[in-house]
């Protein structure tokens, strides 16, 4: 449901308004009522108000002066004015200060729904469109975290932890686990792992470097670990991988 003020000067007619036509079945919910545009001023300046439907002729302020108040001031609801008059200068102020409609009086139940379904549109659109910028922006950020986890992986892969990663980026180590699994598809530590053994392939081409050197090189203090955990990730033990891959570049 979108938010509604009625203003009008006249009782009868502002809870008529208010009362009588089906608003929730065309999406919108009276909020107030004001008998002048000043009450109605004070009110959306501080309150969130989706639209607001207003008599043209009130005492201490009309309803052309709310409408240039809240043009100028750029306050965000949509205004639909109400009229006794056809005189076509109040309608051209009233597009100038950028009313939605000009309703003249009696009002026409048709026009009315008319009205108000057409303006609820454009709240369903303009909803829609702030909901995909603050989900890009969402994921902007989503982004950017993951980015800023995996560098510091990459750099500190020899004695990375989640603790340490998490202080990074300012998270709870727990949450941090779960949000890298749903962002990624890939668990923290086998993301670790991963980081290790690309390296781990680096090192193993170089023929200085022995298998337990390297090894120690990713973070493994012992040996039979790394060997272990290289085997269970390539299936193949270190000297099995540098020698099949000798094999092949021959």
């Amino acid at each position: 449901m979108y938010t509604l003020v009625v203003v009008d000067d006249e009782y009868e007619i502002r809870t008529g308004l208010s009362n009588c036509f089906p608003w929730s079945d065309v999406g919108f919910n009276v909020v107030k009522q004001f008998e002048n545009g000043r009450e109605c001023l004070n009110y959306i300046c501080k309150n969130k108000v989706d639209t607001v439907l207003c008599d043209v002729k009130m005492p201490i302020m009309s309803g052309i002066e709310l409408a240039k108040e809240i043009f100028e001031k750029n306050i965000d609801t949509k205004m639909v004015i109400i009229s006794g008059y056809t005189d076509f200068e109040y309608a051209r102020q009233a597009l100038r200060y950028g009313v939605k409609d000009y309703i003249v009086k009696p009002t026409k139940y048709n026009e009315m729904v008319e009205v108000f379904k057409r303006i609820k549109s454009e709240l369903d659109n303009e909803n829609k469109s702030e909901r995909n910028i603050v989900d890009n922006e969402k994921s902007k950020e989503f982004n950017s975290i993951i980015s800023i986890i995996k560098k510091y992986v990459e750099e500190n892969y020899n004695n990375v932890t989640l603790e340490d990663v998490a202080k990074i980026v300012y998270m709870n180590p727990y949450y941090l686990s779960k949000y890298f699994k749903q962002k990624t598809g890939m668990n923290f530590s086998d993301y670790i792992t991963y980081v290790r053994m690309k390296k781990a392939v680096e090192f193993l081409k170089n023929p200085l470097y022995k298998t337990y050197e390297v090894g120690y090189m990713i973070g493994y203090k012992n040996p039979k670990n790394f060997s272990r955990a290289f085997k269970k990730y390539f299936k193949k033990s270190p000297k099995e991988y540098i020698n099949s891959a000798i094999n092949f570049e021959e």
